[in-house]
């Protein structure tokens, strides 16, 4: 099994991007953190958020069980070749911490990971909005990220500290092995007839709030919600 790296930290503020008198709905004026350049040293983690970094939209994005999105730069070499961008850096996908040797096969909702002077517990999955596909103006790239299950997940931190780059990362405790990132985004995304499944996700309390209301809700109307708006709206990560 390869060690667990972080290959690359990237922060970035909310700045503005496009022209307010494009006609191409992809060219006009919108607001922004999602662009992330690479920090080459070290850099304090806190409870909500990274030094340097920040979210446009707080009511979206952010806060305790967003405090820190990570993605597996094992994904990197498909994107490439599906997006025909060899050079897609890291960040691409807006995330802060790019790491090498873990997928959401491999990491559990409730993971706890030390590295550097922090510990961060894998709070949900991440679900991607419509800024993804705006970024690299492909449409489809928001659904193709959740259709694949290459959508990394987000960290809540639980003890504050500073972090470099080529930092290993070590699994200090995983209290349900059985809910990996993978399933729960199976359970979230494809699987939403299986009510059972939703409610045992759902009721995990190191679930992520938004996560447990969605799943909670799911299974109290006993359908499956109509996730569009996370894909083409306001919603998502």
């Amino acid at each position: 099994m390869r060690p667990a790296v972080l290959a690359s930290v990237q922060v970035g503020r909310p700045r503005q991007h496009g022209d307010a008198d494009a006609t191409d709905p992809l060219d006009r004026l919108w607001t922004s953190g999602f662009y992330k350049d690479p920090v080459a040293g070290p850099v304090r983690v806190g409870v909500t958020n990274i030094d340097g970094d920040g979210q446009a939209d707080l009511v979206h994005h952010g806060g305790p069980d967003k405090a820190v999105c990570v993605y597996p730069a094992d994904h990197y070499p498909y994107w490439r070749e599906a997006l025909n961008r060899p050079d897609l850096p890291p960040g691409a996908f807006g995330e802060n911490f790019t790491v090498e040797g873990l997928t959401e096969a491999g990491v559990c909702v409730g993971d706890v990971w030390t590295f550097g002077g922090v510990a961060l517990q894998v709070s949900q999955p991440r679900q991607p909005c419509w800024k993804l596909a705006r970024r690299w103006r492909v449409k489809t790239l928001t659904l193709q990220v959740q259709q694949t299950g290459r959508t990394g997940w987000y960290f809540r931190v639980l003890r504050e500290g500073v972090v470099a780059p080529g930092e290993q990362l070590a699994l200090v405790e995983r209290p349900h092995p059985e809910w990996t990132v993978e399933r729960a985004n199976t359970v979230m995304h494809h699987n939403k007839a299986d009510l059972q499944a939703a409610a045992e996700l759902g009721s995990l309390p190191l679930l992520s709030t938004s996560w447990r209301e969605t799943l909670t809700r799911r299974v109290t109307q006993g359908t499956s919600p109509d996730q569009s708006k996370r894909l083409n709206g306001p919603l998502g990560d």
